[in-house]
């Protein structure tokens, strides 16, 4: 396989896992709460969805390196509009990934306490990686 496109394969197979994983929680958390369970936010960290927050975890630290090694490999310079917005937006999302992360991790133990912030930050994240794969999915070169 050309390195090009395994650079892509793992590149779209990393957003795909971190936007599905995202996804899944949100769907599994507001699930639970319709049922009735107000503890359901408070448990996301706990097994096995543990798994599902290392998947993610490792797909955003991967997802760096496919992307600048695509560039590289391309030859676009580092400077174009779209690469700037697109990691400027990476860093602002992922930093509010880690935040939501450490938030969820120390209201694990309080049921009910994940308040509306954490959603908020969730919802940040989320918007900001589909504002990225629009980017990239657009090239405006």
């Amino acid at each position: 396989m050309e390195t090009l496109t395994a650079l892509k394969l793992a590149h779209v197979v990393a957003t795909v896992l971190l936007l599905l994983g995202a996804l899944g929680l949100a769907i599994w958390v507001w699930h639970a709460r319709r049922k009735g369970d107000a503890t359901a936010a408070s448990r996301t960290l706990q097994r096995p969805r543990v798994f599902v927050w290392l998947v993610m975890g490792l797909a955003l630290l991967s997802l760096p390196f496919t992307g600048w090694s695509m560039v590289h490999q391309v030859g676009w310079p580092l400077g174009q509009t779209w690469l700037l917005a697109s990691s400027v937006l990476y860093t602002v999302a992922a930093l509010a990934w880690f935040w939501l992360l450490v938030r969820l991790n120390r209201l694990r133990g309080t049921p009910g306490s994940v308040g509306k912030f954490s959603v908020v930050l969730a919802v940040f994240g989320f918007v900001c990686f589909i504002a990225i794969a629009g980017l990239m999915g657009a090239k405006p070169v």
